[in-house]
């Protein structure tokens, strides 16, 4: 399938889901979940799959009423959480490959690390596009939401903080690694971080699906 149409596919399955008013939260976050797993899980495909469930989550907006505020707050919360989840395998990816000293440089790794730092602004740059570019209504529901989000935080901004915690030493563990000059180093990790997001998402599906 062309990235335009999976874009697009991305997009209204929240639209749709949005729209429905009901169980949002699992909806969306499922939706999020499985456009990450399907790309390789750096930061552009990230990026991308964040604008797309903004657009769906704004689209979907446009017919909801009295409980507009709950549904969106449903909506973004659970782009935040997925992106909260990504941020773990993220971690856990690049862990993973400063284990494995003959094939990743130092740049790469840091360049991984400095990709995690990005996550949390590229959730609040795509609900600013809403809140500039929304109808009066859902531009203030996400103005608002943007602005208790800067004052009690956000999942994945906590995930962050872990993340960059946890991984604290890896530059210093990986200025013994041999540059491989293998330029597919960085799309390999970014392919490890993809198996890892795609074994949690498949776990968490499992076990609401249990309940």
């Amino acid at each position: 399938m062309a990235e335009t149409d999976q874009q697009q596919d991305v997009k209204d399955a929240v639209r749709t889901a949005v729209k429905s008013g009901t169980d949002v939260h699992q909806q969306v976050k499922a939706i999020t979940l499985k456009a990450l797993t399907e790309r390789q899980l750096d930061i552009e495909n990230i990026k991308s799959v964040t604008e797309e469930v903004s657009k769906g989550i704004n689209e979907g907006m446009a017919t909801q009423g009295e409980h507009a505020r709950e549904v969106f707050k449903q909506a973004a919360t659970a782009l935040d959480d997925a992106l909260a989840i990504a941020t773990e395998a993220s971690k856990l990816a690049i862990e993973e490959a400063a284990s494995r000293v003959n094939e990743y440089s130092e740049h790469e790794l840091n360049d991984a690390i400095k990709d995690l730092r990005d996550m949390e602004g590229s959730f609040l740059d795509s609900l600013e596009k809403i809140a500039k570019g929304g109808n009066q209504v859902v531009a203030d529901i996400a103005s608002d939401f943007i602005a208790h989000a800067g004052q009690s935080g956000t999942a994945v901004g906590k995930q962050t903080l872990i993340a960059l915690e946890a991984l604290k030493d890896v530059p210093l563990i990986s200025k013994k690694m041999i540059v491989s000059g293998t330029v597919s180093a960085a799309s390999t990790l970014a392919k490890i971080g993809s198996g890892i997001l795609l074994g949690i998402a498949e776990s968490l599906q499992a076990t609401h699906s249990r309940k």
